[in-house]
């Protein structure tokens, strides 16, 4: 009897096997696309199809927006580059806000001729009559962030809304297009200069305003357009290599360094490498040194801002805008609305490009994926 039982009991052992047979593997990560794999010609260090898999995620129009280009260089090299639909490597695209860290790059040159003055007050003619109290801002201090001046970036409370009523979109859309300098200069102080700080894109036009008054003295407006565009192409954009940079100007002249400088991918990528070589290229000194060291040092009211340039030096959860904890404290970045990102890791001896257009919550991704993508290169982890 026992013996006649025995291929049942062997039979019901067996059951848990022969279902397990049956169960799916286990699903790993999905498999990069040819475009990715075909983007990359050299790894940098990186793992190869998780890079390309992290380059995948930043195409990913549904949770990052349309990304237009992807560049990243190792070493001065480009080692990867991707463009979306539509786009060439010789497309021009908008930086918006990253024009910050061009129009710093043009005033560091007036500093280093001695047209300007670093600290003392900028020569805003309105701010010097008597008893106005503009008159003590410094060029430091709208350089860093902190004029005291009354200014609302964005009134958007989420998604894609943005009121007209931000003094940004009034500058450069509405009432102040026209003569953007005089609408920014205009505003009364809301805090002592220097102890307040607050991303302005009005301070880039009242900046552009000051090269325009010391290289055309005469306000015409073609001449201030002239001039100003002259400077900064023999100055900064050619030496640097960006020649397929473009420049708008308001109707006044004026150089819109908010908003309105459009280049190709690469040549945004050549503005962190310049960044990243402290103001050299191929080992000739374009810009001082100390200016570029000034522009890469913490603001007095801001850890996480030099001067036209992000850093990620803020504590985490402090209004950082990079990733601190997570990437090396040299890493900075030319941060521009809707997406766009120039970011140097001069410790990791890369630089990292994207542009296109994000909303709020797609910007939230996208940031926290080139986080990721960063951190795959060698010393991208802290």
């Amino acid at each position: 009897m026992p013996v006649r039982r025995l291929p049942h009991i062997l039979a019901l052992l067996a059951l848990p096997a022969l279902c397990g047979c049956g169960q799916d593997a286990p699903v790993g990560p999905p498999p990069p696309s040819s475009a990715s794999l075909a983007a990359i010609s050299d790894d940098g260090g990186a793992p190869h199809e998780p890079l390309a898999r992290a380059i995948d995620a930043l195409f990913d129009s549904e949770s990052v927006g349309r990304t237009e280009a992807l560049i990243v260089m190792k070493r001065g090299s480009v080692i990867a580059e991707r463009y979306g639909e539509g786009i060439k490597a010789d497309t021009r695209l908008p930086g918006w806000s990253m024009g910050q860290c061009v129009t710093a790059l043009m005033i560091g040159q007036l500093v280093s001729d001695g047209r300007l003055r670093l600290n003392e007050s900028a020569p805003v003619p309105d701010w010097q009559r008597p008893g106005d109290p503009r008159g003590v801002i410094t060029l430091r201090q709208l350089l860093q962030m902190r004029s005291g001046l009354r200014h609302v970036e964005s009134t958007a409370t989420g998604g894609d809304a943005e009121e007209h009523e931000s003094d940004r979109m009034r500058m450069l859309f509405l009432d102040g297009r026209d003569d953007m300098a005089a609408y920014a200069e205009a505003q009364p102080l809301e805090a002592p200069a220097g102890q307040v700080f607050e991303n302005s894109s009005a301070t880039s036009i009242i900046l552009s305003d000051l090269a325009a008054r010391v290289l055309s003295p005469d306000h015409d407006p073609g001449r201030r357009q002239r001039a100003v565009g002259g400077y900064l192409k023999n100055r900064v954009l050619l030496p640097i290599g960006m020649d397929s940079t473009v420049i708008g100007y308001d109707r006044a002249g004026t150089m819109i360094g908010a908003g309105m400088i459009h280049a190709d991918a690469r040549d945004w990528a050549k503005l962190g490498e310049f960044l990243r070589h402290r103001g050299s290229v191929k080992g000739a000194q374009i810009l001082p040194r100390r200016w570029v060291q000034f522009m890469l040092a913490p603001s007095p009211r801001n850890e996480g801002y030099g001067a036209g340039v992000w850093l990620n030096t803020a504590p985490p959860g402090n209004g950082a805008r990079l990733f601190p904890g997570t990437a090396p404290a040299s890493l900075f970045a030319c941060i521009g609305e809707y997406g766009q990102y120039v970011i140097g890791s001069p410790d990791q001896l890369l630089t990292v490009v994207r542009l296109g257009e994000s909303n709020a919550a797609q910007e939230r991704v996208l940031h926290d994926r080139l986080g990721a993508l960063i951190a795959l290169f060698p010393g991208g982890k802290v």
